[in-house]
């Protein structure tokens, strides 16, 4: 992580703090301090600065290109944007419901991606935070850090990973942008001896998910006022659940709470999420913000993920995470739980659900016999695809012509659903943390450790067009800048001159 303090370009005179690269994240991203001369923040915003433009340059490919293409977003989630964009391929060849094989096998590999990207994000990239402190030393903070000083931990966290990446590679044949399904269903079926290897490492897994709920939960309770209070803030939430209100992470109907956790909106049918959600762009991001069309861009914004599903969902369908959902939610007292540190106690619950649902997709003979595709397809022109994926709710929206190629593309990923969420977790942990103070890399750990919380993945959010940021700065031998220029479609053209860059004004 670097970081930057320079007076910043804009008619107030306020200092700017850039934390510039946000670190420990999937993507790039910075975030944008303004501090007035007593150090009080004034503005705070969460950047995406790099731009993929997968929504245009999807067009014009054949459909069936598409589902393999798309994983090309991220190395991460790839699986989650597999899947979702072959549901909505399915929509558009007519291809539903898809069979019972095919829906078997794709469950496997969903279930198995939210197991490993959960170990990835809380034993990677988190616990060196969680377990050492949001300002330990940075030499410590790092997976490194957490091998040397607790190695048990650091190991169920990798081979729990390891296990979610060995289904992805028996069920779509790579670890990483496999291709195992296929508009209208999947293209291979498991073996005996791919499901028994499975099968084998089970009740470790099982006993590892659980160690990691309890891992979680110990560390809400040695620091409960920490956890209560870094980063909370009130939001409506929203997620997929199960028609009879159950959490289902593959499939079913958006369900949106209020901040009170009453239900504004159940039973939205995926085909119909335009009708519930609009997408709005500005100029500092390239990440677009949905908000609520009922509602407004000002109340109308929601988080997504772990904490909004656990909290969603009526229940659990699988023993061991209901009796921990029941717990988290005993936490709240009373209340939603609006916490993002909270994010990380939701998401060992969802792994340690991944792994049950896991164990009951083995025993399932749909695994090793049946038909790979549906039959008796009817064409339509449109598609959505709609999957909880680890981060949140991801749709995938397509057009394709009677030529099979795609005419229109639209995607909302979890991270864009929490974008303002985010934004609203880096002012909170800001203003509470850093106003008045001396600026430290520790302190301005406070805010990777917010934006940290919702798992983003900036790769995947960055879709909107917008205006070409620019930066050229002109240096002079001792560092002095001769000459600093910087376009935006807010501010235009500004110029800085005789400015010394690092930390002094």
């Amino acid at each position: 992580m670097g970081f930057e303090l320079e007076t910043a370009a804009n008619p107030q005179g306020l200092r700017r703090v850039a934390i510039d690269p946000v670190s420990r994240v999937e993507g790039h991203g910075k975030v944008t301090l303004l501090l007035d001369e007593n150090n009080q923040v004034q503005q705070a915003r969460l950047h995406i600065v790099e731009f993929r433009g997968f929504e245009k340059f999807i067009e014009g490919r054949p459909y069936w290109e598409v589902p393999v293409m798309v994983q090309r977003l991220c190395g991460i989630c790839p699986v989650s944007h597999h899947l979702a964009a072959s549901k909505a391929f399915d929509r558009v060849l007519g291809a539903t419901p898809i069979t019972a094989s095919a829906e078997a096998v794709r469950r496997l590999m969903h279930y198995g991606q939210m197991l490993q990207s959960h170990a990835l994000h809380f034993f990677h990239l988190s616990s060196p935070d969680l377990l050492f402190g949001f300002s330990s030393d940075v030499a410590q903070r790092n997976i490194v850090g957490v091998a040397t000083a607790h190695p048990e931990v650091a190991k169920k966290g990798i081979l729990l990973r390891k296990f979610g990446q060995e289904i992805i590679r028996i069920t779509s044949g790579k670890r990483v942008h496999g291709t195992g399904a296929v508009p209208g269903g999947i293209n291979k079926l498991l073996t005996g001896q791919e499901r028994d290897s499975l099968k084998q490492d089970l009740p470790q897994m099982l006993q590892w998910a659980q160690d990691s709920v309890d891992i979680a939960k110990q560390l809400h309770a040695q620091s409960d006022a920490v956890y209560r209070n870094f980063g909370s803030f009130r939001s409506n939430l929203m997620s997929l659940v199960r028609a009879d209100g159950a959490m289902d992470l593959y499939d079913g109907v958006l369900r949106v709470r209020d901040a009170n956790g009453h239900i504004l909106f159940d039973g939205v049918d995926d085909q119909s999420y335009l009708d519930l959600i609009e997408e709005e762009v500005r100029a500092w991001s390239y990440m677009k913000f949905p908000h609520l069309r009922s509602l407004g861009r000002e109340q109308g914004w929601y988080r997504v993920g772990p904490l909004a599903r656990v909290q969603n969902c009526d229940f659990i369908p699988s023993p061991l995470a209901e009796i921990e959902r029941k717990e988290f939610v005993a936490w709240g007292q009373g209340e939603l739980v609006h916490a993002s540190l909270a994010y990380h106690w939701a998401r060992m619950i969802e792994m340690l659900h991944a792994v049950e649902v896991i164990a009951a997709l083995l025993d399932d003979p749909a695994l090793l016999s049946g038909d790979l595709l549906s039959k008796d397809w009817v064409r339509q022109r449109r598609g959505v695809g709609i999957i909880e994926a680890p981060r949140g709710t991801l749709i995938h929206d397509y057009d394709v012509g009677e030529d099979d190629l795609v005419k229109h593309c639209n995607l909302i990923v979890s991270t864009t659903h929490n974008n303002q969420a985010m934004n609203e977790a880096v002012r909170s942990v800001a203003k509470e943390y850093l106003s008045g103070q001396e600026i430290t890399e520790g302190l301005l750990n406070h805010v990777e450790v917010a934006i940290r919380a919702y798992d983003p993945c900036l790769s995947c959010a960055t879709h909107a067009l917008g205006q070409m940021p620019l930066d050229v700065t002109l240096l002079a031998a001792d560092g002095t800048v001769l000459d600093r220029v910087q376009k935006s479609r807010e501010f235009g053209l500004t110029r800085q001159i005789n400015t010394p860059i690092g930390l002094e004004e």
